[in-house]
């Protein structure tokens, strides 16, 4: 694949190119296109605002689609727009036809999706990890893991090779292009997401909560009372009141860890102290002690 940056450039050339042809009146029906299975964004919110919008005005905004042959198209930015379309009982739709690849077609989803305001930071996270590994031929996983190392090499300030460097200037493309933020700053501050539990992943990506109280809520071990509060999070209470409840839930679990560590500090001047036999005795204890802790 080529540099993204100039991929990019090329699609948004053709872009330019139908977009003259479509001010002349270039429309498609809906029945000939159909939502793209990997559509970055999971959550479509306000269809029927929209949709109420379309019925006064019109839809104002071309769909972006590719020919899949057959007189079929697949939408690549634009499903919310087209479900809006539907819901508004149109019959057919402006779209600028964009004869590219698959790749390049997911490419270009990510970044349409990156320049939304509304796109929240766990959204965010996965689009640009998901683009980066598009651009590098790897899973989101391993992109992560890219970015964590380069990271890693940039602290210990050691000499980097001319691979290293490449896949540098790989990630700074990708973010110069698509990202609000450094690269840097996004593997410190964004890909902890990625550690979120289940629950707390997709509260944040149906946007039922925001990304300060999911951060709160991810300082709860016991899974019992994560829950609880996340319930009440998404009925509406503030970060500031989230906060309160996880630092009160906090005081009570690190008592008892508190007490017990002061009592297992007390037992060494003694065990130190025991008689030959009875040290053996002892170690038979801690042994089917650390036995119980592996369960």
């Amino acid at each position: 694949m080529s540099q993204l940056s100039e991929l990019l450039a090329h699609i948004e050339a053709k872009a330019d190119q139908l977009d003259k042809r479509l001010k002349s009146g270039a429309r498609l029906p809906l029945s000939a296109l159909r939502p793209n299975p990997q559509q970055p964004r999971k959550r479509l919110e306000g269809i029927e605002d929209l949709a109420q919008s379309i019925r006064e005005k019109g839809l104002l905004q071309p769909l972006l689609v590719r020919p899949l042959g057959e007189g079929r198209y697949e939408i690549i930015a634009g499903e919310r727009r087209y479900r809006a379309a539907v819901a508004a009982g149109l019959s057919e739709v402006p779209a600028v036809v964009l004869d590219v690849s698959q790749e390049e077609a997911r490419a270009l989803a990510l970044v349409e999706n990156l320049k939304r305001e509304d796109l929240n930071p766990y959204e965010e996270t996965v689009a640009l990890l998901d683009l980066l590994a598009l651009r590098q031929g790897v899973s989101r996983e391993e992109a992560a893991r890219l970015l964590q190392s380069l990271l890693q090499m940039e602290k210990r300030r050691t000499g980097l090779s001319h691979d290293v460097v490449g896949q540098r200037e790989a990630v700074e493309d990708v973010f110069r292009t698509a990202a609000r933020m450094d690269w840097r700053s996004f593997v410190q501050h964004r890909l902890p997401l990625l550690r979120l539990p289940d629950d707390l992943r997709a509260a944040l990506e149906e946007g039922s909560i925001s990304y300060s109280a999911a951060l709160e809520l991810r300082k709860v071990n016991a899974e019992k009372a994560r829950k609880a509060l996340l319930e009440e999070a998404r009925a509406g209470l503030s970060v500031h009141e989230l906060r309160q409840r996880v630092r009160a839930l906090s005081a009570k679990t690190e008592q008892p860890q508190l007490d017990l560590q002061k009592r297992f500090k007390a037992l060494f001047p003694r065990l130190r102290a025991l008689p030959p036999e009875r040290q053996q005795e002892a170690l038979r204890h801690l042994e089917a002690l650390e036995a119980l802790l592996k369960r």
